[in-house]
């Protein structure tokens, strides 16, 4: 056989196996249903195919103990069918919230039972709660957000990123309600810890990795889920820190900053949700804000996903904000303005008959409700739950809590604990040190931060000192009761006779579960009266003390970091935060944190943060115009130099990159990591500009006497500005280039020029 003849009968061979293979498919009997079909004409011809009343129905979020039996606060334990039918008849749903299901068994049958007896076999799309790890029982948990900052690692906020959405998509789970990337100007705000910092590069930074780390390297993959960014969009600055309160501010302002983190998130890290914000801006509710959700989030930003309500916002534009007439009013502005999913706002027939009203009334056109559908359905699409709908069940036993993520769980709280203040080495302890007096009722806390699950603990202070402590004697004394009574009195006076006996005193202060979260906003920032006279107290003892925090967002601590000699952030670190301290204050690591907020010296200094205006002083009769720890700010075991800075080039064009390398020492005794910051400040320009903005940052880990050249890449765009005609544009003119240990404490300067040519 010539090779003619051979290339010919394979080439037939190939033919006929291509036709049996189409023979074998047998295709769909409805396009959408069609996997080999494009996502956009699935949602079209499935859009063609849904009643009026199905498409509301997409709309619409249920609660999990509508559908299920719930154990304990939220965990759905079974499945019923009875109550699953009669929420869902033929029409389904568009979203289960609140269901946590215990096993993946249980999303698979409320998931088995809206594909096989809903008219069209929509799958329902289940969302729930993961800022810092999945809230569903017995999951990993992280260290707040604020505390993920502190570590100043990209890297490992995107592996917290992956750890939450494998464990949640191994229950059914399909999308996060985070990260929340709002920009905390405020600390008096209940939300504090939630978020990433004060600073938008930081913040936009560690959001994308977030987002990224949530939806993975494809959405359909049984290890990612929807990532949510929330609260779009000026939430972190609310009149007076008290929550869903009004937000003055401009439109170049509001996207120099707070819109900045949140583009960063849907053009760099792909965000395909996005959560609307209770708040107005300018007067408008962001739920109704058509220039934020449409002509900003999907014009310009190029978002392809869907956008959902806060809990209750819609309803506040009647209830509260009061530019609406009824339920159908307040419905037609928001999904108009570009919204597509209620939060459990209305009752759902209540829901349903309101839009059916303001479709009739012609408030809202079917072309608007098609396009509003569409976004809740192309999501489902790309989620692959029309294809492979259910989760194979063995999964949680192999990446539910694993010993590896929990071991990522520790490094986060490790390199998130920020040393404040460290006068004459009192840290970490010395081996003179035989016995530590621990005292403080925080110390037993074992609360693992806002949005985590409540039936499960973190490991405390004070176990985790016992811990770690080997033959270290180690007691507790809670040092005050929660009243001012004479048993009170007795508590402390305990405290302080433990204190004397001891060879050195670990005092953790800070807030408890009352007075930080959601909801729980504060007027001062002060520590209550108990703890500071504790504070006194054992500071009048004479023996070393180590004041340890453990507080959700910047607080007041003048007299503490006037007096006590050593002073460490702690946050509130996962679950396991009592090692993570325990390791730094016995010196088992060396603290590598820096803060990502400013803390202030008084309620009346607020709002403080390091990158505002040329005009902003803080100068007052009563109180110092600098704050009590600077945004960046974190200490170590050991020293660091800075030498040598060098830039790329002192001229660069308008959309020219520019790199800048500085050499960093090791100049202590101690191997530690330092991270190294990178400042810009625009000289002149035709708008007013910050006096410092972060543009990067670098971790860099060294070895006694050892160096190393740390080179920053500053790009062009992160050079511009929004000029007096509200184009972003990089202007010609000076720059100034500071490079430090954090924003008060710059080693290296320099500077180039932006050319027009």
């Amino acid at each position: 056989m010539n090779l003619f003849t051979y290339k010919k009968l394979a080439g037939y061979a190939l033919a006929i196996s291509a036709l049996l293979a189409f023979k074998e498919y047998k295709a769909p009997l409805y396009p959408y249903k069609d996997a080999r079909l494009p996502v956009e004409k699935r949602v079209a011809d499935l859009l063609s195919r849904m009643t009026t009343d199905e498409k509301i129905r997409q709309l619409d979020m249920f609660w999990g103990k509508e559908i299920s039996d719930l154990q304990g606060r939220h965990e759905a334990s079974s499945f019923s069918e009875e109550k699953t039918a009669k929420m869902f008849g033929t029409l389904g749903a568009g979203s289960i919230h609140d269901f946590y299901p215990l096993t993946a068994d249980l999303s698979n049958q409320v998931q088995k039972y809206a594909i096989e007896h809903t008219r069209l076999g929509i799958p329902v799309l289940f969302i729930e709660e993961g800022l810092h790890g999945y809230s569903g029982k017995g999951s990993t948990s992280f260290p707040i957000p604020l505390q993920l900052a502190s570590s100043w690692d990209t890297s490992l906020v995107h592996k917290v990123g992956r750890v939450i959405a494998t464990e949640a998509r191994a229950h059914g789970t399909d999308m996060i309600l985070g990260p929340v990337l709002c920009l905390p100007h405020d600390p008096r705000w209940g939300r504090v810890e939630e978020t990433y910092g004060e600073d938008p590069f930081l913040d936009a930074a560690n959001g994308v990795a977030m987002v990224r780390g949530l939806q993975g390297s494809g959405l359909s993959s049984n290890n990612s889920v929807i990532a949510e960014p929330k609260h779009f969009a000026v939430h972190g600055i609310p009149e007076a820190g008290s929550n869903t309160a009004p937000v003055n501010i401009g439109e170049r302002e509001a996207r120099s900053t707070f819109l900045y983190v949140f583009e960063k998130a849907v053009r760099e890290g792909g965000a395909m949700g996005m959560m609307a914000a209770y708040s107005e801006l300018d007067g408008v509710p962001c739920v109704d804000n058509k220039w934020l959700l449409t002509d900003v989030l999907r014009k310009e930003w190029g978002f392809k996903g869907f956008v959902l309500s806060d809990l209750g916002a819609i309803k506040m534009s009647l209830e509260n904000h009061h530019i609406a007439t009824d339920t159908s009013d307040a419905l037609a502005q928001t999904f108009n303005a570009g919204l597509n999913m209620q939060f459990y706002d209305f009752s759902h027939q209540g829901f349903m008959d309101a839009v059916k009203k303001a479709i009739n009334d012609k408030k809202l056109s079917i072309e608007q409700l098609n396009k509003t559908v569409a976004d809740v359905l192309k999501v489902k699409f790309l989620l692959g739950l029309f294809d492979h709908p259910y989760i194979d069940n063995a999964l949680v036993s192999k990446v539910f809590h694993t010993e590896q993520s929990q071991q990522l769980s520790l490094k986060a709280a490790q390199e998130g604990i920020v040393l404040l203040k460290n006068e004459q080495s009192v840290l970490p302890l010395k081996s003179n040190v035989k016995s530590i007096a621990v005292i403080g009722s925080l110390a037993e806390s074992t609360y693992l931060g806002g949005y985590s699950n409540t039936e499960d603990k973190a490991i405390s202070i004070l176990d985790g000192l016992k811990q770690r402590g080997g033959d270290l004697k180690i007691h507790f004394e809670k040092g005050y009761s929660s009243d001012s009574t004479q048993s009170g009195l007795n508590l402390k006076d305990k405290a302080v006779d433990l204190a004397k006996n001891s060879d050195a005193v670990i005092l953790v202060l800070g807030e408890d579960l009352s007075i930080v979260g959601e909801g729980k906003d504060r007027a001062g920032l002060d520590l209550d009266e108990r703890q500071l006279n504790l504070a006194k107290a054992l500071q009048a003892t004479g023996k070393p003390v180590v004041a340890v925090l453990a507080n959700g967002r910047p607080l007041c601590i003048n007299w503490v970091a006037q007096h006590i000699p050593a002073v460490v952030e702690s946050w509130f670190a996962g679950e396991k935060s009592g090692l993570a301290i325990a390791d730094v204050l016995l010196g088992k690591v060396n603290p590598s944190g820096k803060l990502p907020i400013t803390f202030p010296r008084s309620v009346g200094q607020i709002p403080f943060y390091y990158n505002h205006k040329p005009t902003s002083y803080h100068k007052y009769v009563d109180e110092k115009d600098t704050p009590l720890f600077s945004f960046g700010h974190g200490l170590s075991y050991t020293t660091f130099k800075y030498d040598d800075i060098k830039l790329s080039s002192t001229k660069v064009a308008l959309n020219q990159d520019i790199k800048v390398s500085v050499k960093i020492t090791n100049s202590g005794n101690v191997a530690g990591t330092e991270v190294a910051q990178l400042y810009i400040r625009d000289v002149v320009s035709s708008v007013t500009t910050p006096v410092m903005s972060l543009k990067g940052f670098q971790r860099v880990s060294l070895n006694p006497g050892e160096s190393r050249v740390v080179e920053f890449t500053v790009k062009s765009a992160e050079l511009a500005l929004w000029n007096r005609q509200m184009k972003h544009v990089v202007e010609p003119g000076e720059f100034k280039v500071m490079v430090g240990s954090s924003s008060a404490d710059i080693r290296q300067q320099g500077s180039f020029r932006v050319t027009a040519n």
